[in-house]
């Protein structure tokens, strides 16, 4: 929902990053895994309650996800390998931070993260699902232009996301609230996402029965 406004603030400054990593040779694959190795510092730090560093290793992690976009538009090596690896990446890491909380405190905090987890393959599998779609039938996305997929925006994108597991890190003893509210959000993009998704796809195939229908 917010990632619309945030893009217009956030990109600039990545940019200006961007180009100086480029002038050094940096590729964005090396930023997506270098980040994605961060960002995977944070299970282990958060299973031992390490809340402030675990914060950081998200931060970092949310930081490389936007300068490897950055840097592939800058070099003009923007890919869809590269594209794949960076949200196939994304998917992992945000599972593994909420698994860091269950194991912080298995027995107040495991019910609330198989919830949340359980939220996250709906957002998840919808937003990839329609991007499969949206590819197979050339579908623009200018809301998003910087995304590498097709983005079916809702009520929690990236945005949303960080947010949350600065709460969550902020307020661990407040987890099971704050997973439990952010698990009805991302409830409610999966229904939004699905249902948005079909009615877009449904008027696709629509206008392609009727262009093939229409005689030349």
């Amino acid at each position: 929902m917010l990632d619309r406004w945030t893009a217009n603030w956030v990109q600039p400054p990545l940019a200006r990053v961007a180009s100086r990593l480029a002038t050094r040779g940096v590729s964005p694959d090396q930023i997506t895994l270098a980040g994605f190795a961060i960002g995977m510092l944070a299970l282990p730090l958060l299973a031992v309650e390490a809340y402030g560093a675990a914060l950081v290793a998200i931060l970092l992690n949310r930081l490389a996800d936007g300068l490897d976009g950055a840097l592939a538009r800058h070099t003009h090596r923007a890919s869809d390998a590269g594209g794949f690896l960076d949200i196939g990446l994304d998917f992992v890491f945000y599972a593994a931070v909420v698994v860091g909380f269950a194991l912080a405190d298995p027995a107040a905090n495991a019910l609330a993260a198989v919830w949340l987890l359980f939220a996250f393959v709906g957002t998840g599998s919808t937003f990839l699902a329609f991007a499969i779609m949206a590819a197979r039938h050339r579908l623009e996305r200018p809301v998003f232009p910087h995304k590498a997929f097709f983005y079916l925006d809702g009520l929690t994108e990236g945005t949303e996301t960080i947010l949350a597991f600065v709460a969550f890190c902020l307020w661990p003893g407040q987890f099971v609230w704050l997973a439990g509210g952010f698990t009805v959000a991302c409830l409610i993009t999966t229904l939004t996402r699905l249902w948005g998704g079909y009615r877009t796809l449904r008027e696709v195939g629509r206008g392609e029965e009727a262009s093939a229908g229409t005689p030349r």
